[in-house]
């Protein structure tokens, strides 16, 4: 069964959306997203540095999360985890649904995030910030 996409969904974009950011409450916390808009999919790779931190220092490779909007039961979204970590499974499985349902279209979310330091609704704001920053950027390429 082949489910049409709709006709608007744009081109494939090579060049990849880069962004940074300051986490709100953390201004030493910088998050950090590639993206590359496709025309049957989304591919976003997250990942954090602390101004504190060695610049020599790499994170971890993180997770790495595939979802997609359910078309014939329409809020819900399925997702699956193709590589974990402890520490950003959470926060990469949350984000890849969100930007499913909120792109319509598949996303791949790969997340080496790191919020030590902060607290629950801190991290939070960082997920809010992060969406709205990324669907800005889906909306100028669409």
């Amino acid at each position: 069964l082949h489910i049409p996409y709709p006709a608007n969904i744009m081109d494939p974009s090579f060049t990849p959306v880069e962004l940074s950011f300051p986490l709100p409450k953390h201004p030493h916390l910088n998050l950090h997203a590639h993206l590359s808009f496709l025309r049957h999919c989304a591919m976003v790779h997250l990942t954090t540095t602390d101004i504190a931190e060695s610049q020599n220092s790499s994170p971890p490779l993180g997770s790495f999360v595939y979802a997609m909007p359910d078309r014939s039961n329409g809020p819900n979204v399925i997702s699956t985890a193709l590589a974990t970590s402890v520490s950003s499974i959470d926060y990469a499985s949350r984000l890849a649904k969100i930007l499913a349902r909120r792109l319509q279209l598949p996303v791949y979310v790969g997340c080496s995030m790191n919020f030590a330091g902060t607290t629950a609704e801190e991290e939070l704001e960082g997920l809010t910030l992060t969406i709205e920053q990324i669907l800005n950027e889906w909306s100028r390429k669409s």
